[in-house]
């Protein structure tokens, strides 16, 4: 069984399975996050949804490059969690299966290369108090 976070589950509501992958970068104490614009401005691991067709680690490297214009090692695999909620960016209610891994940054490339996103080095010890879903939060205190 897979952890839940966030927002209860209405019964009532039809919920989309949407996977995806996120990674806690460190690099000393320090971790690269991204912060999403938005009405309200979230905090998150890198990551995100793995497309139709698209496996995994590649769709991990992808959204890293994407949301913070960084390279990564290679990923271990910490586990998963699911989440309920709303994604207005698409109108859908979603299942978010999430699973996290951690690695370390090797290489900037440049800015992150998709519109609202920055990326943002924190303190390790200060993060999951910053982190913008219980999730994310668990798993970066459980590496503390």
């Amino acid at each position: 069984m897979i952890r839940r976070y966030g927002e209860r589950v209405d019964p009532a509501m039809q919920y989309t399975p949407r996977p995806g992958a996120y990674v806690i970068l460190q690099r000393g104490h320090d971790l690269l996050l991204t912060i999403q614009d938005g009405v309200a401005p979230e905090l998150q691991l890198p990551g995100g949804g793995i497309d139709a067709g698209e496996h995994t680690l590649p769709a991990l490297h992808r959204e890293v490059m994407e949301e913070t214009g960084w390279r990564m090692d290679r990923p271990r695999r910490l586990g998963a969690f699911k989440r309920f909620v709303f994604m207005p960016e698409y109108d859908l209610w979603a299942e978010k299966i999430c699973t996290v891994y951690w690695s370390r940054p090797t290489l900037r490339m440049g800015p992150p290369l998709e519109d609202g996103h920055h990326a943002i080095w924190v303190p390790m010890v200060e993060a999951p108090a910053l982190l913008s879903n219980e999730g994310d939060a668990a798993f970066v205190a459980s590496l503390l």
